[in-house]
């Protein structure tokens, strides 16, 4: 089981209260006004912050949008997972849950995000970027349960695959109006990732 995370101190939680102001001013703008007007001074002035708060909790602009401080939690999880179960199984319940979760506790923003990704390419880049980094963070739990080394090419292949596989579906759900749920969506990315890619009847020699 994951051990329940310890209460925060009250300067955690101020600055968790912060980091979070911003993200919904940020939000809003961007879906009132589109992404170009959520500037750094737009978000400081609607989560009445400093310019220099924004930055100091987001370096980078576009994580306002796309960090969601889940993967520790993703880590811990992975961790928690059956020993014997198969890492790319292992993935795919702890990712799923992550999604389940988001979902119902932010669908407008959740979905809001995923159409931003489509429209705006530097997000989109920013996303592999932090997809990379959490790859990374992953492969750590991966090597565990395969008795392998974090910076083994299978293992790193491995993890990069699977989370650039359910990030291409992301995105296919939002290029095709998010009109399907995102879950089985995501269930089923795994799969062709198990199956692997056949012919359609009638095709090859």
């Amino acid at each position: 089981m994951v051990e329940p995370p310890a209460r925060p101190s009250l300067r955690e939680r101020k600055k968790l209260k912060t980091r979070a102001a911003i993200r919904r001013a940020a939000y809003r703008i961007a879906a009132e006004d589109g992404w170009e007007a959520a500037t750094t001074e737009a978000i400081a002035a609607a989560a009445e912050v400093s310019p220099s708060t924004v930055v100091r909790y987001f370096p980078v602009r576009e994580d306002v949008v796309l960090t969601d401080d889940q993967d520790e939690l993703l880590l811990a999880r992975l961790r928690a997972r059956p020993a014997d179960e198969e890492p790319l199984d292992s993935l795919r319940a702890v990712v799923l849950d992550a999604v389940t979760t988001a979902l119902a506790a932010e669908p407008a923003e959740t979905r809001l995000r995923t159409r931003l990704l489509v429209e705006v390419p530097a997000l989109r880049a920013r996303l592999t970027e932090t997809t990379a980094q959490t790859g990374r963070l992953l492969s750590g739990a991966v090597a565990e349960r395969t008795g392998r080394s974090p910076d083994d090419l299978e293992v790193r292949v491995f993890t990069a695959a699977v989370l650039g596989a359910l990030r291409e579906a992301t995105v296919h759900w939002a290029e095709h109006g998010q009109g399907d749920d995102l879950v089985p969506l995501l269930d089923r990315t795994v799969d062709v990732l198990k199956a692997g890619l056949t012919l359609r009847p009638g095709q090859g020699a």
